[in-house]
């Protein structure tokens, strides 16, 4: 039996789990540098001005009445201006040790219509304009970059993220259907991948991964349950950034917060917070080579609307992490929020090209040639000036 094969099609027995809501896929891909890039997916629109709150501009609080108070509304201090969200509150640590950052005023080009697909569209393809690349940014590096072999990428999830969708062949890996396997099966998954380099680990983790999630289809989705299968998620992606691979992008949902925002906002922060603190944990002196950038298809609404939410807008931020990276900063050029500042006198007005930023974490941290970025990776993105973030 070819074991490549059982593993793409033997999981079928039984092998997967419904999917979580709070995730859509993940994707790993191996090349020739020994640095890590995480690149994570906030799926629904994070609103940045909550998350990373600007207390220090003075039509700051008048736009927010309920939302976003600063340090007098419990969130934690960052240099004076701007505070964090204090569900972010168990990665202050990594904002003291430099291993955690973010670019405010941030947006992708696209503009006015604020579709969650087209807006999606846009961040994972890379490109100006929607619908203009039918390929994903991370997929485009691994074709430009030699030695990256077929069996070196991994995606994991229903659907292929358009990330890593494109030439450069992905393996992939799907925990859909519910998880059945009886314990002669698994012993079965046990012997076949015995001793095999490559897949005995991931076999076995796949299989955690799939009885988890099946564990948490036979009750209503609870908060600690959706956290549990992102931590699953993230666990697995450690285990193969600790070996062969060199990229891991994977994506979490719940950042729509029209309604009620004080209460649903949190449950997703939580849920990045457990992600990077995993990641940090499961990596050991990897995470010390290690960059994870955190995007989003578009910012929210300066103003909170009268379900104490926010709607969708333009301008938004980009969270840094890692051991690689040099972080205890806010970066970007603040345009201010009061009047005449916000674009279409609604939305935080976009300083940067986010992918002018992703394309200088691959710049700094695998040495991709501009030119390649500029071209090839993003296409008609001017890189600008380097914002400096290895440390």
């Amino acid at each position: 039996m070819d074991r490549r094969k059982f593993l793409r099609n033997g999981l079928a027995l039984g092998c997967s789990a419904a999917a979580s809501p709070v995730l859509t896929q993940m994707a790993f891909a191996s090349a020739p540098w020994d640095t890590r890039i995480v690149v994570l997916i906030l799926r629904g629109a994070m609103d940045g001005l909550d998350v990373v709150q600007p207390y220090g501009d003075p039509a700051y609080a008048a736009l927010r009445p309920s939302l976003g108070l600063g340090p007098a509304g419990g969130a934690l201090d960052l240099d004076g201006f701007y505070a964090l969200h204090p569900a972010l509150d168990r990665l202050m640590p990594l904002w003291h040790a430099g291993q955690l950052g973010f670019a405010h005023a941030v947006s992708t080009p696209y503009r006015d219509k604020r579709s969650h697909f087209d807006g999606q569209d846009l961040l994972e393809a890379g490109g100006d304009t929607v619908g203009g690349l039918r390929d994903g940014w991370l997929n485009r590096l691994m074709t430009a970059t030699p030695a990256v072999t077929a069996e070196a990428a991994y995606a994991i999830g229903r659907d292929h993220m358009l990330i890593l969708s494109g030439d450069a062949p992905v393996s992939r890996w799907s925990p859909e259907a519910q998880l059945t396997l009886t314990p002669q099966a698994k012993r079965l998954l046990e012997r076949v991948y015995e001793g095999d380099p490559l897949f005995e680990q991931a076999s076995t983790e796949a299989v955690m991964i799939a009885e988890s999630l099946a564990a948490e289809e036979e009750s209503p989705m609870s908060d600690a349950a959706a956290r549990r299968g992102t931590v699953a998620l993230a666990k697995f992606a450690a285990s193969r950034l600790r070996d062969e691979s060199r990229i891991a992008s994977f994506s979490l949902a719940g950042w729509d917060t029209h309604v009620r925002q004080a209460q649903s906002l949190p449950r997703a922060l939580h849920g990045l917070a457990d992600v990077i603190l995993t990641l940090q944990q499961e990596l050991g002196p990897v995470w010390d080579k290690t960059a994870v950038i955190a995007l989003t298809e578009f910012g929210r609404t300066a103003r909170e609307n009268g379900d104490r939410g926010t709607d969708h807008g333009t301008g938004g931020v980009m969270l840094t992490a890692g051991g690689a990276i040099r972080g205890g900063r806010v970066i970007g050029a603040w345009p201010g929020l009061g009047e005449g500042d916000l674009y279409a006198d609604r939305d935080l007005m976009p300083t940067r090209d986010v992918r002018a930023l992703a394309g200088w974490v691959l710049r700094s941290l695998i040495g991709t040639e501009a030119s390649v970025l500029e071209t090839s990776v993003f296409p008609g993105v001017d890189l600008g000036e380097d914002p400096g973030f290895l440390s």
